[in-house]
């Protein structure tokens, strides 16, 4: 008799354990990645091409159609003149014409917007892109490069300006400090690190295909 109990303890346990490391394992499961029927924008604004690196390493491990942000009337070269001009800009509410025309948004099932932090804010030809295109019912995914001060608040202007679109979490690394004479920093091993980071960030990214939105 206390065989016979003793087996069936050792069978209970056995049973705990198996489904205990059934769970453990199904709560390791790697998240969906990028599927091949997806359609993928990645769009930038940069001025010191630091945030263009990043879209560049986001094409490359993506696949995705790669624009710039172009402004009719470009910003001045002088950086003191833009800072202001850029806080005047943010004061009043302008959003300055784009020259960038994408006539077939529609298509586009994920949209990477990549932009530098300016005044701790979203650029406003950024905002001008967001306030331009219909993105209801799109995975947006916010990428940044800033001169050290972090992310602001442009990636919470990023939620605020897409409510009808499934904002994902984002990335960002320090970029150049153009105040300084510091312009393209992500490049040798600082780019290689980037790369490595950027896999990284996208791995963990739930994206799955247009029909399991």
């Amino acid at each position: 008799m206390k065989s016979m109990n003793a087996k069936a303890m050792v069978l209970v346990i056995a049973i705990c354990l198996f489904s205990f490391c059934s769970h453990a394992q199904n709560t390791t499961l790697p998240m969906p990645k990028f599927t091949g029927d997806q359609k993928i924008l990645i769009v930038y604004l940069s001025r010191t091409n630091n945030t263009k690196a990043i879209a560049e390493i986001i094409r490359k491990n993506t696949g995705g159609d790669v624009v710039a942000i172009e402004l009719l009337k470009p910003y001045p070269q002088d950086y003191k003149t833009t800072v202001a001009q850029v806080e005047h800009e943010n004061e009043t509410g302008y959003l300055p014409p784009l020259k960038t025309k994408i006539d077939s948004m529609g298509k586009y099932d994920v949209i990477f917007v990549g932009f530098p932090t300016w005044g701790m804010q979203l650029p406003p030809p950024m905002k001008s892109f967001l306030h331009q295109y219909n993105l209801s019912g799109k995975t947006i995914i916010p990428f940044n490069t800033n001169a050290g001060y972090g992310i602001g608040s442009t990636f919470q202007t990023v939620k605020s300006l897409c409510p009808n679109s499934k904002v994902l979490e984002g990335f960002t690394m320090k970029g150049g400090i153009e105040r300084d004479g510091q312009l393209l920093v992500i490049k040798g091993d600082y780019q290689i690190q980037a790369e490595a980071d950027v896999k990284k960030w996208l791995a963990k990214l739930p994206i799955t295909s247009n029909n399991g939105r």
